[in-house]
């Protein structure tokens, strides 16, 4: 009797789990099922990866996935190689039509690739327009002209970019994304940041940026997203940015002091209390829920303790009380490749996620940092050593690719 008991339990629940996988979920995650009845809820990889698929020419980006680019079939092979179940990627070019990401997925995720491992699909995706390459309409440089040809250009647009798209980002998940509840921010003005550091001209004092400009000045480079994603693992919030780096300006230090506040964004949305001047995009104001678990991912152009960016820029991300960043992914590739240049580092060199070339050196500027309601079972940089398999793959981005594998709760 208690045999049978025990068999007419295991097939009640093995019809659940088959009913819930026809009605939620779409290819590999009938996998992920068969795990979990075998071995129990596997963990959820989570990664962030800075591309660098991006085209200075409006449409650029199609016409090279159309004609089969190199650098997208390394970028596909690391993703079919890591294979996260979520994964944000910086500096694809977003086209209104999102052609990019179809050719993407069709051409070059949905075929093993050299170096890669077996095809890998994503049902869900979230892409939206940003900042970079919208001209503003103003001398935000201060060279005497508005626009202009090439870097000029770029550099009088919302964000820097030589197109409205360049740089965009892009978001593929295993499993369904709440699109309708996603909040962006890519219309939050600096201005309404409280403590805002408006960036001054250092020879006369005054605010570099005239009042009508400041007036309309987005805080986000790219954009600011807040995606909730029901995995299993629950709901967690995947807060994707691309903060500009803080570089390439002048003694005003406007890059620099941009990307400290875009960072800061962060800090001000996770903490307590009332938020009423932090409103979206679609005028829902206040910051994300103390209960919430959340993710922040992308490239964030700071380093904890070196390179460029404003003293503490990242540390407000890092150091936040909702945010666990107990354990700092690390490769040995980027601690060999740090050695090779022997810049002085204050800080673990193995944590560090991108390689910027011998006037630079590496530095740790791509974030993968959990709430501490996730518990982390470990994570990784893709920076294999010279030599070992997939080596081979690192040049498509002078970024590699980051993740933690976070546990079920």
């Amino acid at each position: 009797m208690t045999r049978m008991l025990t068999a007419a339990l295991l097939v009640a629940a093995l019809l659940l789990v088959a009913a819930c996988v026809r009605v939620r979920t779409h290819g590999d995650r009938d996998a992920w099922a068969r795990d979990t009845l075998a071995n129990g809820p596997a963990a959820l990889r989570i990664a962030t990866y800075n591309t660098s698929l991006n085209d200075d020419r409006a449409g650029g980006l199609v016409a090279r996935l159309e004609a089969g680019d190199a650098n997208a079939m390394k970028v596909a092979a690391v993703l079919q190689r890591v294979r996260p179940d979520v994964v944000l990627l910086n500096e694809f070019d977003y086209d209104e039509a999102h052609r990019a990401a179809d050719l993407f997925q069709q051409r070059y995720l949905d075929v093993r690739q050299a170096g890669g491992g077996e095809a890998l699909r994503y049902p869900y995706r979230y892409l939206a327009p940003v900042n970079t390459g919208v001209p503003s309409g103003y001398d935000l440089d201060r060279n005497g002209r508005v626009g202009g040809d090439g870097r000029e250009a770029g550099n009088d647009a919302w964000g820097f970019g030589l197109h409205p798209g360049q740089y965009g980002m892009l978001v593929l998940s295993r499993y369904p994304i709440a699109s309708s509840e996603a909040r962006t921010f890519q219309r939050f003005r600096w201005k309404d940041l409280p403590g805002a550091r408006a960036p001054r001209d250092p020879k006369t004092g005054e605010a570099w940026y005239a009042p009508e400009v400041w007036a309309r000045f987005p805080l986000s480079s790219k954009s600011h997203w807040d995606l909730p994603i029901d995995t299993p693992a629950g709901r967690i919030h995947v807060l994707a940015a691309h903060p500009t780096p803080p570089v390439f300006d002048g003694p005003e230090n406007r890059n620099g002091l941009r990307n400290h506040d875009e960072i800061r964004f962060w800090a001000e949305y996770l903490s307590s209390g009332d938020r009423p001047w932090l409103c979206d995009d679609a005028g829902r104001c206040g910051g994300l829920a103390a209960e919430a678990a959340f993710v922040i991912l992308g490239d964030h152009n700071a380093d904890p303790v070196d390179g460029d960016g404003e003293p503490g820029a990242a540390a407000q991300m890092i150091d936040h009380p909702r945010v666990n960043a107990a354990v700092a992914p690390t490769s040995e590739g980027a601690a060999e490749r740090a050695r090779e240049y022997g810049f002085p580092r204050r800080g673990d060199v193995a944590t560090h996620t991108g390689d910027f070339g011998p006037n630079t050196g590496t530095l740790r500027l791509d974030y993968v940092l959990p709430s501490k309601n996730l518990p982390v079972r470990g994570g990784g940089v893709f920076w294999p050593e010279k030599g070992a398999p997939g080596s081979e793959l690192l040049d498509a981005s002078d970024h590699h690719l980051v993740w933690l594998d976070i546990g079920p709760r």
